[in-house]
């Protein structure tokens, strides 16, 4: 299946949600509202959702959109786009760089193209689950297979213990050799690009998820859920450089 016209798309989808967002950052004024699930949300978000709809709407008026602010239309089209405008609204709130735009493209209910787009960095992922690559670049995941000669990283070091076995989850940190919560959408963009070896998030959303798997799988790496199954749909996630380290992490996280 030649994607080379939804990939060109989708770089626009960046590219224009990114110049929604970015003079948005940092700026003391914006107002910060709380979601019925607790989490924050800022018209970034939801304005930058809104161009990317608005465009998808009149380039592929008959694929449907999946978008963490604005709901779902069209879902069992036979081309999906999964929209997350900021993945990693805690940081963006708090002036830290390390929120993404996540954007994904399901073909018959899987992601087969995914982006992560950080537009203060200037980063541009995108991954097809063959390649992928970092500003037109190609990246691949580190060869690390062992648990203590890798860098962990996570979103929220308190969910394990509320969505999935703690003890487990802190034993498994206390083999790493390095554990830092550079976490949400920027640490799966680390591990693709072979700055980080293991990234786990216990509870995740469609819209978290969808974009990561082609990216991760592209640059060679392993994806799947917190007990090894399917990555997609899933509601958590772990991402390893390495099929020999990511059997290694499944063990221990059993």
């Amino acid at each position: 299946m030649d994607l080379e016209m939804h990939r060109a798309f989708m770089t626009e989808l960046a590219h224009a949600s990114g110049d929604f967002i970015r003079p948005l950052f940092r700026q003391p004024c914006l107002t910060v509202e709380t979601k019925a699930d607790a989490s924050p949300v800022t018209v970034a978000d939801r304005g930058a959702e809104e161009v990317m709809r608005t465009q998808i709407a009149r380039r592929f008026p008959d694929h449907g959109i999946i978008g963490e602010e604005w709901g779902s239309e069209r879902a069992d089209a036979e081309f999906v786009w999964v929209l997350d405008p900021i993945d990693g609204t805690k940081s963006f709130i708090s002036g830290v760089p390390l929120w993404t735009t996540l954007i994904a493209l399901l073909h018959h209910g899987q992601p087969v193209l995914g982006c992560i787009h950080q537009p203060i960095l200037q980063q541009l992922m995108i991954g097809d689950g063959t390649t992928t690559q970092l500003n037109g670049a190609s990246v691949h995941c580190r060869g690390t297979t062992q648990i203590e000669e890798a860098t962990l990283l996570t979103s929220d070091p308190l969910n394990p213990a509320k969505y999935q076995r703690g003890a487990a989850y802190d034993a498994l940190q206390s083999r790493a050799k390095l554990v830092r919560q550079w976490g949400d959408g920027y640490g799966y963009l680390l591990v693709a690009s072979g700055w980080a070896d293991i990234m786990v998030d216990p509870i995740m959303n469609p819209w978290d998820i969808a974009a990561l798997v082609p990216v991760i799988r592209g640059a060679g790496g392993h994806i799947s859920n917190w007990q090894g199954g399917p990555a997609y749909p899933a509601t958590s996630i772990v991402a390893c450089a390495h099929t020999t380290l990511h059997s290694r992490v499944i063990a221990a996280l059993s």
